[in-house]
């Protein structure tokens, strides 16, 4: 295949992608959007694959093939819960490949030099190397910087996925935890690694690219570390521009166009979506970068009062009567797999002329956007589905409102108490409503490990129980 075809493919492919990113901000939109995705690399795969220049076609083939085996596995293994540590790990993976590339590009990079410095014959170079052996003195010098940088950022990438996979899948303690001195440390080990960018520019040495990688990986696993369980969406999302920094980085040292193209709309688009949620809990987008937020700062607010236990006849008298309700799903909805039962509930109070809608916070659950998966899944209707902004307002007139598995997104801690970890926070304020359920395994404080002083309230039952057996059995007590 020629260039101008690869290029075209290249072109169209890139088209593709602008146009998934562009559907996916749209429930009814996101379904084509990605298939707009997959044709898109599917293509860009393709295209690569058989462009000039490339050999070990058979071993490329069986690589995608095994690959795809294992993804399909894996896919169809892991439920919705799985999904955020499903994440996690695959930019753990991308993160590994930009290191794998760069460490290459590197090895390939001092076997052309001696050739380009002797004037030696240049034809004797194919694939990347080829490459490397066409570029002039400061395209190489450029390059240096481009492949350092891809395995410093892939380095970064790759050990704190794998921390936030840790953390995701309860493997690793969700509570913050860094070194004495913790920002210290990071400024120390950047500051290093910044000397070895100028030791690898001006000696080529193997060994300053492999000590920055071993001080990258440092700088993963503690910046993560730092960061506690209730931040995980946003460290997701962060881990998620970081992997698109990473592969643009790459996409330079290989002079694929596609790859900088794709690796730029991936990681722009992350650290966009991370600045969001930065707002959407009051934290400084910085703080996020640089880790080390999630704990505490100072003794926390005292609670008095005692839970209040509901039965499902309780709950169900509370709904009959009721005339507006609003739900709020968290990741103990995702854990129950309560979203069908949670769906049919929703069809029978709206049957009764009841006004139904949800709340839907911008990190509930450990990954962007959980919730509203989980609710189209179960054919929610879109329209009744709101965000935080758009109903925190309703609360006041709202007879009565439905958590189910939820913590940190309703703890009015965020707005009373300044010590909280969330202290600040916008939160939905589902307290304020006449009656206000939740739905609980237990009076656990939940994965964040933060007390939430809303089951305490005067006008909160907790109706205690598996999400999805206890909706089981209310439904036949609805009207």
């Amino acid at each position: 295949m020629s260039i101008g075809i690869v290029s075209a493919a290249y072109i169209a492919a890139a088209i593709l992608f602008i146009l998934s990113l562009g559907g996916l901000s749209g429930q009814e939109s996101a379904k084509r959007a990605v298939w707009y995705g997959i044709t898109g690399m599917a293509l860009a795969v393709l295209a690569t694959v058989i462009g000039p220049g490339i050999g070990h076609e058979f071993l490329i083939v069986l690589m995608v093939a095994i690959g795809a085996a294992v993804g399909t596995y894996v896919a169809s293994k892991v439920e919705m819960t799985q999904m955020p540590q499903l994440v996690a790990a695959l930019h753990s993976f991308v993160g590994l490949a930009a290191v794998f590339i760069g460490l290459n590009a590197d090895l390939e990079l001092g076997r052309v030099l001696p050739a380009l410095l002797a004037h030696g014959d240049l034809a004797q170079f194919t694939g990347f190397a080829a490459k490397v052996a066409a570029k002039d003195a400061v395209e190489l010098s450029m390059l240096k910087v481009e492949l350092f940088l891809g395995v410093f950022i892939g380095a970064i990438t790759f050990t704190g996925s794998v921390v936030a996979f840790g953390k995701l899948a309860g493997k690793i303690d969700g509570k913050p935890k860094k070194l004495p001195g913790g920002h210290m440390i990071n400024a120390t080990a950047l500051a290093a690694s910044v000397i070895l960018l100028f030791v690898f520019y001006a000696t080529g040495s193997m060994w300053s690219l492999l000590l920055m990688t071993v001080i990258a990986g440092f700088i993963g696993w503690h910046l993560i570390m730092g960061i506690g369980g209730a931040d995980m969406p946003v460290v997701v999302s962060m881990l998620n521009s970081y992997s698109g920094w990473a592969a643009a980085a790459i996409g330079f040292t290989l002079g694929n166009d596609l790859l900088i193209v794709t690796g730029a709309l991936v990681g722009s688009s992350g650290a966009i979506l991370s600045y969001i949620m930065c707002k959407a809990m009051n934290r400084s987008f910085i703080s996020v970068i640089l880790g080390g937020f999630g704990g505490t700062t100072g003794p926390a607010m005292e609670i008095s009062g005692e839970m209040v236990a509901i039965d499902s006849d309780g709950v169900a008298a509370a709904l009959n009567d009721a005339d507006s309700v609003i739900i709020v799903p968290g990741y103990g909805m995702a854990v129950a797999q309560a979203q069908q039962a949670v769906s049919e509930l929703t069809r029978k109070l709206r049957a009764a002329g009841k006004n139904v809608r949800f709340g839907i916070h911008p990190v509930a659950g450990r990954l962007p956007g959980h919730m509203n998966v989980l609710l189209a899944e179960a054919k929610v209707p879109y329209d009744i589905v709101l965000e935080m902004d758009e109903i925190n307002d309703d609360f006041p007139n709202t007879d009565v409102a439905i958590v189910i598995g939820s913590n940190d997104i309703v703890n009015p801690a965020a707005e009373e108490d300044p010590n909280s970890p969330i202290a600040g926070m916008p939160v939905l304020e589902v307290w304020k409503a006449k009656q206000v359920i939740v739905m609980k395994r237990g009076q656990g404080t939940g994965y964040s490990g933060i007390e939430n002083p809303l089951f305490y309230k005067e006008n909160t039952r907790m109706f205690y129980g598996d999400a999805k057996k206890s909706l089981d059995e209310l439904l036949p007590k609805i009207a």
